[in-house]
């Protein structure tokens, strides 16, 4: 791994500055729970903490870092609409949002989009535009809403308000859960596990972070090994909500901060879920337990641990588990 050191941490947002968007955001989320399980304890031979992001407003926590954009935003920026494109779970998250703040969501989508996403999204309010699965089509049909309609981007991650929003998931379960020796995060964009990284840094700089990765959607374990941002290609995973690419933001952060990225299969994804539904009793999406899958693939060498395991979000299509194979 490349162990060269980013050289302008100035820039990046500061523990006032988590303080701040936590206390800014506190109104308009919840503090979600923080699960135990002593058959899961027992199955990993660690003391698992899980943080309950599904219970989240919006279904994921990506409500903490879409409230605090665009609370941070004046009423210019707001008046012609705000515009992002996402997967399904930022894109609920600004939906949600922008109605709070009475102004328009122009989200962007790919046509794979899971139905249970696509229709929160609309139920919000949000106004869809659909694109192929790829990233080069959706920043470019992106680029031609904005176009048309003069709104605001909000980036999925690669920002420094939403980096700073999220991070305030970790600093409620290391309120609620005492000190930890291990935190594990999933990786898509970056947006959650480089929050993650500054809190801890921050406020429990004894804890390590380990970034949790599908197989299938290997960009961030490439680049971390290699020091150098690799673009997500050829995804092929069930963890719909980690198929993006991380950011110019979000990569100095990881490379820095993150002890290590491990990637895990989907048959231990699905393992993990099946474990979450049947043992903690709440519903998951796939991207939701790749780190416990991390566990379970016996990608994590740490023995006998207290561990935080982010959950990160419960949207998903009921129609379409992955148990059932079906497609």
């Amino acid at each position: 791994m490349n162990t060269e050191k980013h050289t302008d941490f100035n820039n990046w947002p500061s523990n006032s500055d988590l303080i701040e968007a936590a206390a800014r955001i506190k109104p308009y989320i919840h503090r979600t729970a923080v699960l135990t399980s002593e058959l899961l304890n027992q199955v990993t031979g660690h003391h698992l903490f899980f943080k309950c992001e599904n219970f989240q407003k919006a279904g994921a926590f990506k409500s903490r870092g879409a409230m605090n954009t665009i609370l941070s935003l004046d009423k210019l920026q707001l008046s012609s609409g705000l515009a992002t494109h996402s997967s399904g779970n930022h894109a609920q998250a600004l939906a949600r949002a922008a109605s709070l703040s009475g102004t328009k969501a122009y989200i962007v989508m790919p046509e794979t989009a899971p139905q249970a996403k696509v229709d929160a999204v609309k139920a919000y309010g949000g106004i869809i535009t659909f694109c192929e699965p790829t990233l080069t089509a959706r920043e470019q049909t992106l680029k031609a809403v904005i176009a048309q309609t003069g709104a605001h981007e909000i980036h999925p991650y690669n920002d420094y308000r939403i980096i700073a929003g999220q991070a305030s998931c970790f600093l409620e379960l290391n309120e609620q859960s005492g000190p930890l020796d291990l935190v594990l995060c999933p990786v898509g964009g970056g947006g959650l596990i480089s929050g993650t990284a500054l809190a801890i840094h921050h406020f429990s700089p004894a804890t390590k972070l380990i970034a949790c990765e599908p197989e299938g959607a290997d960009d961030a374990f490439r680049s971390f090994k290699s020091g150098k941002l690799i673009p997500v290609s050829n995804t092929s995973t069930i963890a719909d909500g980690l198929l993006t690419s991380l950011g110019s933001l979000t990569f100095p952060i990881i490379k820095e901060l993150v002890s290590d990225v491990v990637t895990v299969s989907d048959e231990y994804i699905i393992e993990a879920m099946k474990l979450i539904w049947s043992r903690l009793k709440i519903l998951v999406e796939p991207s939701a337990a790749v780190p416990l899958a991390a566990l379970l693939q016996g990608k994590v060498a740490e023995t006998k641990s207290r561990i935080g395991i982010i959950v990160s979000g419960g949207n998903l299509d009921l129609n379409k588990l992955p148990w059932y194979g079906s497609k």
